[in-house]
């Protein structure tokens, strides 16, 4: 996501973010527009206020502006699609300066990003009950999969019109770039609240690897989820329902001794070649001493 830097390094991100994936009206507003700072309170509440106080005012405020430019876009990609959503449509309905709209957000895809981190944070907040009261760990997966599809349902109409610039490995808007890690991390360490609650423990040779394995099948679920024309989206839940205890069942069954060759070479192809690559070595777990 675009952070508060120089006015010249926001207006130059703007610039190549639109190029890359806006509309030729997009690249244009982001070349020419100016490098604003961030909306601040009138210098009359200000101005007799200590520096503390007038920083606190000062981010307070811009944080209310980002948060005004990200819903009024998330509003306008529902109601026009996102393709056919400009950022100058954006300014202009959310009552701030294309400038200013370029200051917090560099492009449509950034603005993407901040809807990841809106998702990832309710997300969070929404299956608080569910691990709290749930032990088994096909009902712990199951929760989350399900407060997923209801947090994101409101988004289903335009979701496979930004997926496809998703699905370009070198787009910001991958859930395995550079610019994603934020919302990618915050779901995985959710997954690893899921396994660390749960009364099904995992072979120890894996656990290190299955948060991320886990994230992953939320992965293939929304890919399915952005398909997916059946009422409601039902099928996608019918898909959670099925998943969650063969999953579970899998977990479970990766500690019994019979099957210890096969999870150490499960581990292996998996550390190799499914792992997503932005988690690097990290991601390997680490192979106890055999002996």
């Amino acid at each position: 996501m675009a952070s508060e830097g120089t006015g010249e390094a926001a207006s130059g991100d703007a610039a190549r973010g639109a190029t890359s994936g806006g509309t030729a009206r997009d690249a244009a507003d982001a070349r020419t527009a100016p490098t604003a700072a961030p909306d601040r309170a009138p210098d009359s509440q200000t101005s007799h206020a200590p520096d503390s106080q007038s920083s606190r005012e000062r981010t307070s405020q811009g944080s209310r502006t980002r948060t005004l430019i990200l819903e009024t876009a998330l509003r306008l990609f529902q109601e026009r699609g996102y393709d056919k959503t400009t950022m100058r449509a954006i300014a202009q309905e959310a009552g701030v300066s294309v400038g200013n709209a370029y200051y917090y957000f560099a492009s449509k895809e950034h603005l993407i990003q901040g809807f990841y981190d809106r998702i990832a944070a309710e997300h969070a907040a929404a299956v608080t009950d569910v691990l709290a009261r749930e032990r088994d760990l096909a009902g712990r997966l199951r929760g989350v999969l399900l407060t997923w599809l209801d947090i994101a349902a409101p988004y289903h109409r335009f979701a496979a019109q930004f997926f496809k610039n998703a699905a370009d490995p070198d787009s910001p808007l991958s859930p395995f770039s550079d610019a994603s890690e934020g919302p990618r991390e915050a779901a995985i360490a959710l997954h690893r609240q899921v396994l660390a609650g749960a009364d099904t423990k995992a072979d120890p040779e894996l656990a290190a690897a299955l948060p991320r394995l886990l994230w992953l099948q939320q992965m293939g679920l929304v890919l399915y989820w952005v398909h997916d024309r059946s009422e409601n989206c039902e099928r996608s839940r019918r898909l959670v329902e099925r998943t969650s205890p063969l999953v579970a069942r899998a977990v479970a069954a990766s500690r019994f001794r019979v099957l210890r060759p096969l999870v150490r070479e499960v581990t292996d192809v998996l550390s190799e070649f499914v792992l997503p690559a932005a988690a690097g070595a990290a991601a390997r777990p680490t192979r106890p001493d055999k002996g």
